[in-house]
């Protein structure tokens, strides 16, 4: 497997490790409601999971497996609480397969019509999934539609940025 493969994914299972630890750790987020710090670091694993699909779907869907188990064993030594894990595990099965899927149907278009098309599904789905698993009856209704928001708008903005920033460069345009 190339080089190039193996540091993405080391990334994504990292940035899914990292989210996950900050989930519960809320700031405000003017406009937006409120986010979880870990939706900063989160946002970024949607296009980085895309840019593993060059080495084959089995490597995409052994990489999410590796980073849902790895989140299962960090939270569990952490004593993270079980709604998080729940949470957590569901949300990435279930919404990086369908971000999977949806680029693999899109991969004979460009590079940023991919991403945007994968992440149209799987952040609102990601978003939805975990708030409502790790913070139904916790948190408030209006605090809950406030993350559903505020992390949703977050996500799509810190994926955009992600997928423009490509060799070292933003790249606005696929040559």
């Amino acid at each position: 497997m190339s080089r190039k493969y193996v540091i993405n994914a080391l990334i994504y299972i990292l940035a899914t490790l990292g989210a996950n630890y900050t989930a519960a750790w809320f700031i405000p987020f003017p406009i937006f409601g409120q986010v979880a710090v870990g939706t900063f670091i989160f946002g970024i694993t949607f296009t980085q999971r895309d840019k593993l699909h060059g080495a084959g779907r089995k490597w995409v869907y052994g990489t999410i497996a590796i980073a849902a188990l790895a989140n299962v064993i960090m939270s569990a030594v952490l004593a993270v609480p079980l709604r998080i894990i729940a949470a957590s595990f569901l949300a990435i099965v279930l919404a990086e397969t369908a971000d999977t899927e949806i680029y693999q149907k899109l991969l004979r278009y460009p590079w940023l019509v991919r991403v945007a098309g994968s992440n149209a599904v799987s952040i609102p789905l990601d978003t939805l999934l975990f708030t409502l698993v790790a913070f139904a009856g916790v948190l408030s209704t209006t605090e809950i539609v406030s993350l559903l928001f505020g992390e949703t708008i977050t996500k799509y903005a810190i994926g955009i940025l992600v997928a423009l920033w490509r060799e070292g460069k933003f790249i606005w345009q696929e040559s």
